[in-house]
């Protein structure tokens, strides 16, 4: 999965959460957060590498196996989750009160939407 794709599916997680927690804000609403378990699952079936071990791998042969195939998806997300925070972060740290995080997390989608094909992630697929 490109990168811009696993920083806007991130974004969409963020929004989620932020939606939830205004509505038990507002309304003291705190139903069944199945969507936000959904949206965070699916992330990770789809940027987790399936992995064959073989039969007769000895542990250390499968943890190396393990760390090599998903430490690239691990970094995507981490990667695509601390941009998200630096961004509303910094929107914090500057006392902006015009700017909502709904409007930070969007500028960045958008971001993430124009730079879609471009550097050398988008030749992988």
């Amino acid at each position: 999965m490109e990168q811009s794709e696993v920083l806007k599916r991130v974004i969409g997680i963020l929004t989620e959460a932020g939606d939830y927690r205004r509505r038990i804000e507002e309304d003291g609403e705190r139903g069944p957060r199945d969507t936000e378990i959904g949206t965070v699952t699916a992330l990770l079936n789809e940027t987790m590498p399936r992995i064959e071990i073989p039969a007769d791998a000895t542990p250390q042969e499968m943890a190396t196996l393990v760390a090599r195939e998903v430490g690239g998806a691990i970094r995507q997300l981490v990667a695509a989750f601390s941009l998200a925070f630096v961004a509303l972060a910094q929107v914090h740290d500057s006392g902006g009160q015009d700017v909502s995080s709904a409007d930070v997390l969007q500028d960045l989608a958008l971001r993430a939407e124009e730079a879609k094909g471009e550097g050398p992630e988008a030749s992988e697929d």
